[in-house]
């Protein structure tokens, strides 16, 4: 039995590392990373004393939006290797002590889905309501006003069946219809398939997507005063509307609450990705709070494009006081679908220290996105090297996600830096050759190294894990606040600028420990 089966609570306050399958390690020459490449790499991963992988999808997908559309959800991805590897995967990180954490897309699937397949032929099928259909408006117009994070509207015509079918991703991604209760039953049994193969969580990509108002009634205008593009880039018109019913439905927590249920039967944990630039933190302490529905909720308020500054975690940390004091959010600064953070926010070196250690200290689980170790920017990639459909969509005002996907870099003087040995799938910058992992090994002074002392800082102490958190204050340049848990008290400071500040020299990191029991 592996730690996380005698410790339920594992993930409060846990680091977890995530792995974009495509871009970690090549083992057979095609190009793509596969399941045998993170094999090969665990180790690595291992050594930076984190507590749990977060795999993003490895399922068979026509990749259209590269595994995030599934055609099969209990089988892996030829691309990515067999459930065999899958099996050999489990073994092996959890031999080194890691968790695994994979990440579920059950709000939508592939139009390649026998289960749309079936529901699409016509409308008296055994499953013709498992996907959201409508009829047209008497004018033949779709039957409202909701849109397409991927850009236009969120319904797709079916000659089939003369309906439209929603889609609030690609149209290849058709909604599911969780007012459906054999569709709910069907996703349970998904989910127990995997915690069956031994997996240790998961991670609900668009949780707050899954159900939709009934009465399909139009989304109101957001007036511009209140737009943001943390959900989506601002030259979407997704932001010129207030999403109160296309997802965000009340009823989505009895299903999360049947979700738990079959966790719980595990010891299995989850974190669910809320996208809602409006109630995001809200939805965090009605997803998280009770015991009963999920135990993290991913945030999104540090990955937008706003300066992380004092003032902005302070005001954050006042807002989850004020409408999620019992939730739980899992935070992080970079992941595969936004720009790299050092590049977001202009970070050096220095900068990129104090931020890892921010992280580490702040209430709340943790996620590393690959390559956040060495300090990796954002990738630039031409027109002609763009795979993601987002960026192409909105090129140039937009470029999409690809800059953040790039390859893995390895070994500094390898071909495509140890990645694989044929042309990867998208392009190794040149720029990120000399932060490859063997130069940083062999540098004492490397980033690799700090983010190995600052995950250990925190879990080295119940406080900085676990605690509370209070007395949270922006300053000028300076944050600090108070962690406290078991009879332990920690004050930590930070200054977020260049320059010096409050006797603190600039991008200064200071915890120090008030009381121990």
């Amino acid at each position: 039995m592996n730690q996380m089966k005698k410790d339920p609570d594992w993930w409060r306050g846990a680091v977890i590392y995530q792995i974009y399958p495509r871009s970690y390690q090549d083992s057979n020459g095609d190009g793509v990373g596969d399941l045998p490449g993170i094999v090969r790499r665990l180790p690595h991963i291992a050594s930076l004393g984190v507590d749990a992988i977060w795999i993003s999808p490895f399922f068979t997908s026509p990749m259209k939006d590269f595994g995030y559309d599934v055609s099969d959800y209990r089988d892996v991805d030829p691309l990515f290797g067999s459930l065999a590897d899958f099996d050999r995967l489990i073994a092996a990180a959890h031999a080194l002590g890691l968790k695994v954490v994979i990440d579920l897309v059950l709000s939508h699937s592939s139009d390649q889905h026998p289960w749309f397949r079936e529901s699409r032929a016509n409308r008296d099928n055994p499953r013709a309501d498992w996907y959201v259909w409508a009829d047209p408006k008497p004018d033949g117009t779709p039957p409202n006003n909701w849109l397409s994070i991927f850009g236009g509207p969120a319904w797709q015509w079916d000659a089939r069946r003369e309906q439209y079918y929603l889609h609030n991703f690609l149209a290849t991604q058709p909604d599911l219809n969780f007012h459906c209760p054999d569709v709910q039953a069907a996703l349970l049994d998904v989910a127990r398939f995997w915690l069956a193969r031994g997996v240790d969580g998961f991670r609900l990509d668009t949780i707050n997507f899954y159900m939709h108002d009934k009465a399909l009634r139009d989304n109101p205008a957001l007036p511009p005063a209140e737009r943001n593009d943390s959900t989506a880039p601002k030259v979407n018109p997704y932001n010129h509307q207030r999403h109160i019913y296309d997802k965000n439905h009340p009823q989505n927590i009895e299903f999360l609450k049947k979700l738990r249920a079959v966790m719980d039967e595990c010891n299995a944990a989850a974190v669910g990705e809320v996208g809602d630039s409006q109630r995001g933190l809200e939805i965090l302490g009605e997803y998280t709070s009770g015991g009963d529905r999920m135990q993290m909720s991913y945030a999104f308020e540090f990955l937008s494009g706003d300066t992380l500054s004092a003032a902005r975690i302070a005001e954050v940390f006042a807002q989850l006081e004020a409408v999620a004091r019992d939730g739980w959010a899992c935070w992080a600064f970079s992941n595969h679908d936004v720009m790299r953070h050092v590049s977001r926010w202009n970070l050096s070196d220095a900068a990129a220290r104090a931020y890892v250690t921010l992280l580490m200290c702040l209430r709340g689980s943790v996620c590393l996105y690959q390559g956040e170790e060495l300090g990796l920017p954002e990738a630039e990639i031409a027109y002609e090297d763009l795979q993601d459909p987002y960026g192409i969509e909105f090129w140039p005002e937009f470029r999409g996600r690809d800059g953040c996907r790039t390859p893995m870099v390895w070994s500094r003087d390898q071909a495509h830096a140890g990645f694989s040995t044929q042309k990867p799938w998208l392009p190794v910058p040149s720029s990120h050759l000399d932060r490859a992992v063997d130069r940083q090994e062999a540098d004492p002074g490397a980033l690799l190294h700090h983010y190995r002392r600052a995950i250990a800082l925190r879990r080295a102490h119940p406080a900085l894990r676990k605690g509370a958190m209070r007395d949270v204050t922006g300053a000028g340049d300076v944050l600090s606040f108070l962690r406290e848990a078991e009879g332990e008290t920690i004050l930590c400071s930070f200054n977020l600028s260049d320059s010096p500040a409050a006797q603190m020299d600039p991008w200064q990191a200071s915890i120090r420990i008030l009381e121990t029991p």
